[in-house]
């Protein structure tokens, strides 16, 4: 890593006394339409034009900085630990008709969630809305949330069927990543890959046996499922979630499921979980665990967040955590700078090695809004059992997310190229650290 520090006056502008860009050069000048040329060549439609309007307005880079940054982004293989890919927007009439005929709410989450994961791969204005969006951000592969939260195997089979059908149907585009080479080869070739992960371990919750109820993870992870959430937010069999004041840790159920996915060659991913668990599953495990979407506590304490043991802990399995994009768990200002301190606070206790960026967020299509005035009958549904945790007193505004918008992944490696790191350090942020856990993990599992 590059030894200068870059002070945050700096990082925010007033770096090294270069000309820092005009907000009229930010919003029409050439620079600005640089983002366009420097990656796959897509339209700069009006949502990430102003995505990207505020966060340069945030980071004020030099002209040097945003070169720079923007080329190597192009260049890097970039790899996002935790997220999804482009949703589209819903059928908005073929919803308002099925709350008129007294369709349930688990018939209209399933319409909806079937609507945003799949519709670009027969609706031509979605479809170029998904690529358009892809192109934009410059990644090559997400691991994607294919698993609803919880440990249903039902639950789980749904979102997980819906990605391997939008793989399978759309794969000129995007495909399945199956071993971690996939990635590295899409890279070459110009095209995306998802690399599935689930938000939840299967379990068929009979209790007869350890062995019984551990037996689908190997079918989960045949079925293409390479990482799983420990636990989200709340309690269950294997351990405590983040959102439970108990703390109690990994159980001794836990320690067998920790056990199993090296065996059989799952990521351990506890960023829902709570710090003991956290802290139990790094010590139980044998291969590199992560906490795939989090923030540092020490910059912002909240239940989402990891302590600075956690993260030693996580480190030393070889693991990292990935900053994400959330402003309420970012904390201060929780904006592109602020995950930007984030990210310098990982790398500079624990190393470059131990972070990366998973930002939570999806680009939604821009006819979203169009497709949604549709329904005018609505239905409001009781919050959901994952969903019980703390409240807090943070106040988002939309100005936050925009910064951070999903297609504004070239400029978090501005943002890092400010904060005066090394190309290399820089890229094995953006993707170095996931491949190489993943290909730690899997080893030995695939032929």
């Amino acid at each position: 890593m590059n030894k200068k520090k870059i002070t945050r006056g700096q990082f925010l502008g007033a770096s090294l006394g270069l000309s820092i860009l005009s907000a009229s050069e930010l919003r029409s000048g050439p620079l600005f339409n640089l983002m366009d040329l420097t990656q796959e060549p897509f339209q700069m439609n009006e949502q990430i034009k102003v995505a990207r309007e505020v966060a340069l307005n945030i980071l004020k880079p030099t002209k040097s900085q945003l070169e720079h940054g923007l080329e190597l982004h192009k260049d890097s293989l970039v790899i996002e630990p935790y997220g999804f890919m482009p949703k589209a927007a819903v059928d908005g009439a073929a919803i308002a008709a099925a709350i008129k005929d007294n369709a349930s709410q688990l018939e209209l989450q399933d319409m909806r969630e079937e609507m945003i994961m799949t519709r670009f791969v027969k609706n031509k204005r979605e479809r170029d809305e998904f690529t358009n969006a892809w192109k934009a951000s410059g990644v090559t592969c997400i691991f994607q949330n294919a698993g609803e939260e919880g440990n249903s195997i039902e639950r789980l089979l749904k979102r997980l069927a819906r990605f391997t059908y939008s793989t399978d149907m759309m794969r000129d585009f995007v495909s399945k990543a199956v071993v971690p080479d996939d990635i590295v080869r899409a890279k070459k070739e110009n095209r995306r890959v998802l690399y599935f992960s689930g938000n939840g371990v299967p379990l068929p919750q009979d209790w007869v046996s350890v062995e019984e109820e551990l037996r689908f993870i190997r079918v989960f992870f045949q079925l293409g499922i390479r990482m799983m959430h420990l636990t989200y937010n709340r309690r269950n069999m294997i351990g405590d979630g983040c959102g439970e004041p108990a703390n109690g840790g990994l159980s001794d159920f836990g320690h067998a499921v920790v056990k199993e996915m090296n065996r059989v060659g799952v990521i351990v991913d506890i960023a829902h979980s709570g710090w003991q668990t956290s802290l139990d599953a790094a010590k139980a495990s044998e291969k590199p665990i992560v906490a795939s979407h989090t923030t540092v506590a020490s910059i912002n304490k909240h239940c989402r967040s990891k302590p600075d043991n956690v993260i030693r802990a996580i480190a030393d399995t070889g693991g990292f955590i990935g900053i994400c994009c959330i402003p309420r768990f970012l904390g201060g200002d929780g904006n592109i700078a602020t995950m930007m301190e984030h990210i310098d606070y990982v790398v500079r206790k624990f190393g470059p090695d131990h972070v990366a960026i998973a930002t939570d967020l999806a680009y939604s299509s821009k006819y979203s809004e169009e497709e949604y005035n549709k329904i005018t009958a609505t239905r409001k549904a009781r919050t959901r059992w994952e969903a019980l945790w703390p409240k807090d007193t943070f106040k988002e505004e939309p100005e936050m997310r925009q910064s951070m918008a999903w297609t504004n992944w070239p400029l978090f490696t501005v943002g890092m190229v400010q904060m005066g790191y090394s190309d290399t350090d820089i890229q094995k942020i953006l993707g170095g650290n996931a491949l190489r856990v993943a290909r730690a993990v899997l080893n030995g599992n695939m032929p």
